[in-house]
């Protein structure tokens, strides 16, 4: 009875195990058959989203071209002496040669019991406030977490800081593109940042985000000076702090959000005993000196010297690794060994050698193109196995690479949930077959050929700012090679480049939500007014003007008797629902706001012809607002031509000066007025040049530049403080704001100027007030329209400007408006079209432009009621923030 029970059981067991393995052995087949029916057609990364290409701008990106460290413009700098050298090496320098051994870690008592209370640094303002709090400290302690199995060069995922009072965990990745704020508290000499094995994190802040560490203390170089038994800061947290910490947790997937409760506590754990493990490693050294010194005068010398090995470090530059050939260096070494038998090469294939050449390359290359590391691409034992076996079919090489991984176990970090072969591979497995059966003859064939399949016009793979510039920096030694015809590869460039720009241009610029949200407003009668967006009704709602009659979509119903109608309008285009989606093809993926009648002119009609009118703001895609776009420049200057009045202000002059180069004219017989003065654009740019490199530049070019300068100031000696002025000349108050924010701008003189934005902006097209005429005048300057012969031939173009000046026309600059683009031209376009002709030659004026997009576009999805005749005019209502009488009542 019991064996018959026991063979029973025997029996159902290997049966369960027979169905496990058919049932697996038919998923596998299935898996695989879908994976490579599929991996012609798409790559896996249109589906996949990576956190990482959420990140707007990288620093380093997957092209061949040289790293560039960050530039300061200081005059100081040591980058007089180098190209691309360390912007700090001044101040580290400094450092060594006179280290400050100010090492106070701690502040009163330290526990040593972590408590729960950590700050998660999530956002832009977090970040800001973190940066404040660094900049009062003496020293906190750093470390970071990388991730690298999924990118090509790795990225900063995490940053842990610590002071005596908190721990921070920085979500790198969701900051990404905000990492400078902590750029100044970084590279302050006078802050001591704490860092175990720093070798790497200072190298990987440098890739990630242009931080450079300046006033270091490693505790890894305190134990070289120790000569501890061991170095690792596993051993100083057990040793040290009695804390155990488990290392493996290094190699989890730092990416994931939210971090596990082990992983946070493993981060904080990293940073948090820093302070003290730096505390009690220096008072080592101090004991260390004071018993091996004979003098005193030696007292310090290891602690100076753990110092000087620290700071040393952070003069460390990342750079790219960087090949005679793209994965050649992989190749030789998969080659070495595992094909030669440890140099010994009579086992050698020498088509097996080639096949690992070209897989090494390819590997490379698919690895920069989807950024992830070349291990999870293709493994070298996987390269092995397809160099030695060669199979002929799709599904040869699927089993081939799976089965070599899982013999051989060779990737056990990668995550459980995703089997050999890896997404790239089931993507690309006909790039494989083609290598194998030799159709890709040459290696040097390679790179073009799947660059262009890949990324080329119709590229199966997406762009992203890592791969963007692979081909527009094309920086390898495939020329050496025996490349591709030049013209061929020249206008495989220029298309890839316009496809690249262009679905950057996509991600970056196109409305990132719909812009028609269809919300209604109902009149008091129950009769429909308009379509909406959310914001809008929560205008009405919040100040208690109307109430919610339908929540979805919502609705609401004014509580006020509305100024007007639809109807009184004479057309029902605001009483129609709007589609979001391109009004020319019909595109609905992306799009953009479009003004068919400019703003440079619009801006400038009464409050009564723009103020809340979409009618003439539409949604174009890409493809339809660049012909859109080009149709309205070439209309503007046949505008501009038409009235007389230049698109852009040609010469700017100082006030000051103006009246000198009158008399000079009056006394002369020649027209050497017309050459008064200079392009505001050109002015900016000399001004910039002088300010940032002028004791650096050729004198030869610093005396032609300040030549030009001089041009505006009437050709007088001009001061460092003239140069500073002459750099914010033409900008809008905006404009100057945004300069001065600008990266290795500095203003030394001009404070005031500065401080005139503010009182400007208190004031909208009113007189400025009398305690800032002073700066204005120094600010405001002469323009020349630069017509020719100093004569207008346009309607009227003459009666535009302010002030005449021997056939010069020359005009008072409207210090809210920017000379730099189209600004001054529609100002005074709009201004001669009221004064001439009034309101009605402002809507002809509109009708004009509607008709140029339409003559250009055609568009097949414009909104109902949308035309041509649109009158635009509306009157404002009791609590209409436009309406005259209640602004006469505010000011």
């Amino acid at each position: 009875m019991e064996v018959r029970e026991k063979a029973k059981i025997v029996i159902t067991v290997a049966s369960l195990v027979a169905v496990t393995v058919l049932f697996v052995a038919e998923y596998r087949r299935r898996h695989r058959k879908k994976q490579t029916s599929s991996s012609l057609s798409s790559c896996y990364l249109h589906s996949e989203l990576k956190s990482q290409f959420g990140f707007k701008r990288v620093l380093a990106d997957n092209s061949y071209s040289e790293f560039k460290h960050l530039k300061l413009d200081d005059a100081s700098s040591s980058l007089e002496n180098s190209s691309n050298g360390h912007p700090y090496e001044t101040e580290i320098t400094v450092l060594l040669e006179n280290p400050r051994i100010e090492f106070g870690f701690l502040r009163g008592e330290y526990s040593l019991e972590m408590s729960d209370s950590y700050v998660w640094v999530e956002t832009e303002l977090q970040l800001k406030e973190l940066a404040e709090i660094l900049a009062k400290e003496k020293v906190f302690a750093v470390d970071t977490e990388q991730h690298s199995l999924r990118s090509f060069l790795g990225f900063t995922a995490l940053i842990q800081i610590s002071t005596h009072e908190k721990d921070f965990l920085v979500d790198t990745i969701v900051l990404h593109d905000a990492m400078s704020i902590l750029r100044p508290v970084f590279s302050e000499p006078n802050i001591c940042k704490v860092f175990h094995g720093a070798d790497n994190d200072v190298l990987w802040l440098q890739r990630d985000f242009h931080i450079y560490v300046v006033n270091m203390f490693d505790t890894a170089k305190a134990c070289e000076v120790l000569s501890k038994p061991q170095r690792s800061l596993a051993y100083l947290l057990e040793t040290v702090c009695g804390v155990a910490t488990n290392k493996l947790l290094q190699r989890e997937d730092w990416r994931q959000r939210p971090l596990s409760e082990e992983m946070v506590r493993y981060a904080r754990t990293d940073a948090h005993y820093l302070l003290y493990i730096a505390d009690s490693l220096t008072a080592e050294l101090k004991q260390l000196a004071t018993e091996d010194s004979s003098s005193p005068d030696d007292r310090f010398h290891f602690l100076l010297e753990a110092s000087r090995r620290s700071n040393m470090t952070c003069l460390q530059l990342y750079t790219k690794e960087t090949e005679d050939f793209p994965g050649s260096a992989a190749a030789s070494s998969i080659i070495y060994r595992h094909l030669n038998g440890h140099g010994d090469k009579s086992n050698i294939s020498l088509n097996a050698e080639e096949l690992v050449r070209k897989l090494c390359a390819w590997r490379d290359l698919m690895g920069r193109i989807h950024d992830e590391s070349t291990r999870y691409v293709l493994s070298d034992q996987a390269i092995v196995g397809l160099a030695c076996k060669q199979p002929t079919t799709n599904e040869e090489i699927y089993d081939t690479i799976a089965h070599t991984d899982l013999a051989t176990e060779s990737s056990p970090s990668l995550s459980s949930s995703v089997q050999s072969p890896y997404p790239v591979i089931c993507s690309h497995l006909d790039d494989i077959y083609e290598m194998i059966l030799d159709k890709l003859a040459k290696l040097d064939d390679i790179l073009p050929v799947v660059l262009k399949k890949c990324l080329g016009t119709n590229g199966t793979c997406p762009i992203s700012v890592f791969n963007y510039s692979l081909l527009v920096n094309f920086k390898t030694k495939l020329s050496s090679h025996s490349a591709p015809k030049q013209n061929g590869h020249k206008n495989f460039k220029q298309q890839f480049t316009r496809k690249a720009s262009r679905e950057l241009f996509v991600k970056k610029f196109s409305c990132k939500a719909p812009v028609y949200h269809n919300c209604r407003i109902y009149a008091n009668d129950g009769r429909l007014l308009c379509y909406c967006d959310k914001r809008k009704l929560e205008w009405y709602l919040n100040r208690g003007l109307a109430k919610l009659v339908e929540e979805n979509p919502p609705a609401i119903m004014l509580l006020f008797e509305p100024k007007g109608r639809p109807e009184d309008e004479g057309n029902d285009f605001y009483i129609q629902t709007k589609r979001n989606i391109c009004v020319g093809c019909g595109e609905g993926k992306h799009y953009l706001r479009y003004r068919i009648i400019p703003s440079c002119y619009r801006v400038h009609f009464p409050e009564h012809l723009k103020s809340h009118r979409s009618h003439d703001i539409v949604l174009l895609c890409v493809d339809c607002h660049e012909v859109a776009h080009a149709a309205a420049e070439r209309y503007k200057k046949q505008i501009a031509t038409e009235f007389g009045i230049p698109l852009f202000v040609r010469r700017v002059l100082d006030s000051k000066e103006a009246q000198g180069t009158s008399s000079l004219v009056e006394d002369e017989s020649t027209g050497n007025s017309e050459d008064a003065g200079v392009s505001p654009l050109h002015l900016r740019s000399a001004a910039m040049a002088l300010l940032r490199h002028g004791n650096r530049m050729p004198s030869s070019r610093r005396e032609e530049l300040l030549q030009t300068v001089k041009m505006y100031y009437g050709g007088r000696d001009i001061s460092e403080e003239d140069l500073e002025k002459a750099l914010l000349i033409g900008l809008s108050p905006h404009e100057r704001r945004k300069l001065e924010r600008k990266k290795g701008v500095s203003f030394k003189h001009s404070a005031e100027v500065a401080g005139m934005d503010k009182q400007e902006d208190e004031y909208n097209d009113g007189e400025a007030p009398a305690y800032s005429e002073k700066i204005m005048n120094v600010e405001r300057s002469t323009v020349a329209d630069d017509s020719g012969d100093g004569t207008s031939e346009g309607d009227g173009a003459s009666e535009l400007n302010d002030t005449q000046c021997n056939g010069n026309t020359l005009h008072q600059q409207n210090s809210k408006l920017s000379l730099l683009g189209h600004g001054p031209h529609g100002k005074q376009i709009v201004e001669y079209i009221l004064r001439e002709h009034g309101e009605d030659g402002v809507r002809d004026f509109c009708q004009r432009w509607r008709k140029v997009f339409v003559d250009a576009v055609h568009p097949r999805h414009l909104p109902g009621g949308w035309n041509v005749s649109h009158s635009g005019r509306r009157d404002f209502g009791e609590f209409s923030v436009y309406n005259p009488t209640k602004r006469l009542s505010t000011e």
